[in-house]
């Protein structure tokens, strides 16, 4: 039985970005994905996914992103994600500031045949930026 889109998207957040499995991007992310609304997007495929996912796990090494809740309809999911961790690696353009970061966003990611091949993010980077420093 193949999974549902709901559970696909559930993976996608607890392996790649709790638990920072690279290679389920590849397990997960069809090869002509589209992700859209983050830093340097759109993003098309994985192997461009990767650098800013490996950005993102070096500037919040103990990141983690807990999805909420989830509405489906279909082949769409769209998940609440309450995203955590500490600004510990140089990214963002600048240095780790040590500070805890705690900020909200929403997914809507569209799955075919086992795999995502749209999502569209809106997650407050703003406020993460406040809480490290660099905003007011």
């Amino acid at each position: 039985m193949a999974d549902s889109p709901e559970s696909i998207v559930r993976r996608w957040f607890k392996e790649v970005w709790d638990d920072g499995r690279e290679e389920s991007i590849d397990l997960l992310m069809a090869p002509d994905a589209v992700a859209y609304g983050l830093p340097g997007g759109p993003i098309q495929g994985p192997t461009a996914f990767k650098p800013l996912f490996r950005m993102f796990r070096h500037a919040l090494g103990d990141l983690s992103i807990e999805v909420v809740r989830t509405v489906t309809e279909g082949e769409v999911v769209a998940a609440q994600c309450h995203v955590s961790g500490q600004h510990s690696g140089a990214a963002f353009g600048g240095a780790p500031t040590g500070q805890p970061v705690d900020f909200w966003g929403i997914a809507i990611i569209r799955v075919e045949d086992g795999k995502i091949v749209e999502g569209w993010n809106c997650f407050d980077m703003l406020c993460m930026y406040q809480q490290i420093g660099w905003v007011a």
